[in-house]
């Protein structure tokens, strides 16, 4: 079968056009190995372009074979999509998930087809997530609102979940007092697990019965979520990928190199009446406490963890690029039954699920690169 190309642009308002960036890598940044600087301060900046590339070889192929690809789908005043464009040797289709909006790219391949592989590159702008307090952005609606406190398999918000929402939050009297003593909490009582498989598979149910409150970003912010939810606040996961090392010095909140294997990564929002959508990301403070030094820092007052822990309880930095924020996805035509979420290539062959924790066996890599026009 002739591999298949495809180009497909997508342009928000005030994207600049593809013909004006050329490629440039800086090997510098991808080099840095020692922090230079301890505060965590994103700050309002520019736009910045990536091309991020997923590339995925099957290595043993037990039948006919489906690949499902996450693809860039948000488009916020932090993100934006250029275009994407794709390579195969199979039968390849842009999806979209009519409940979340999710963008995919499906690859279908015969049986006879010993060697499927597929190259997908998607172009994005990102950049800081600041919050204003004191702006005021127009209200969501009534029926948004009410999806994002929905429960999920995964996240369920009755039971131990509203118990320790109750636990937590007591003594709040404002949406705003609540997120924030969550927000602690989690930094509090939850850690990074660095045995966790991947991300982990945010099944916050098990982790609160159990009291085993361990675990990865999937894990950790959908605590976190789900607590907020329980607490009748708006609340969902963003499933990304990091892209580019931390400008700020922080190995373990950026990625380590220009290949992204394993830089995956999970944020969360919170909406707050008056504020809007607003970001969070307790998950990384405990990385930092856990992963930036030798030691296991126990308290996010320390020097080194103070900024980080102020700093993401309303800002993100732009060094990361979001797919989407679904859960419990449908993919079409997959035996292996639905995801917890979309945030690795997703691969099946012979109806067998492949395991996307293993990149090596499943060869998939993905790599960005930033852009400068």
């Amino acid at each position: 079968m002739n591999p298949v190309r495809r180009t497909v642009l997508r342009r928000a308002a005030a994207a600049v056009a593809a013909a004006a960036v050329s490629p440039a890598i800086v090997p510098a940044a991808w080099a840095q190995s020692t922090p230079t600087r301890r505060e965590f301060q994103p700050q309002a900046n520019d736009w910045r372009t990536f091309d991020l590339t997923t590339r995925v070889d099957v290595a043993e192929v037990m039948g006919t074979t489906d690949l499902w690809l996450p693809v860039p789908s948000i488009e916020r005043d932090w993100q934006r999509s250029v275009g994407d464009e794709f390579s195969t040797n199979g039968q390849a289709r842009l999806m979209r998930d009519g409940r979340y909006g999710a963008r995919y790219l499906w690859v279908q391949f015969a049986a006879d087809e010993r060697k499927p592989w597929v190259e997908l590159t998607s172009r994005v702008q990102t950049r800081n997530r600041v919050v204003d307090w004191t702006a005021k952005p127009a209200a969501e609606d009534a029926e948004t609102l009410r999806f994002w406190l929905q429960p999920t398999h995964w996240i369920p918000t009755d039971g131990i979940v509203a118990k320790t929402a109750q636990q937590a939050t007591r003594g709040a009297t404002t949406d705003l007092e609540k997120v924030r003593r969550i927000y602690e909490w989690v930094v509090t009582n939850t850690f990074r697990d660095p045995k966790t498989r991947g991300c982990g598979e945010g099944d916050i149910k098990t982790m609160l019965e159990t009291g085993n409150l361990g675990g990865k970003c999937a894990d950790l912010n959908a605590i976190f979520v789900g607590l907020c939810r329980a607490s009748g606040v708006p609340a969902r996961d963003v499933y990304g990928v990091r892209v580019a090392p931390s400008a700020f010095g922080y190995q373990q909140l950026g990625a380590p190199s220009a290949s992204l294997q394993g830089a995956q990564h999970c944020r969360a929002e919170v909406y707050l009446r008056g504020h809007g959508w607003l970001p969070m990301d307790p998950a990384d403070v405990t990385k930092v406490m856990r992963m930036e030094t030798p030691e296991w820092i126990k308290t996010p007052d320390h020097p080194l963890v103070a900024s980080v822990n102020h700093a993401l309880f309303g800002n993100w930095e732009g060094n990361w690029v979001g797919w989407n924020m679904a859960h419990d996805l449908k993919l079409p035509q997959a035996q292996g039954g639905d995801l917890g979420f979309l945030m690795y290539p997703e691969g099946e062959s012979g109806g067998q699920r492949l395991d996307h924790y293993a990149p090596d066996q499943f060869r998939y890599r993905i790599s960005a690169r930033e852009l400068t026009a």
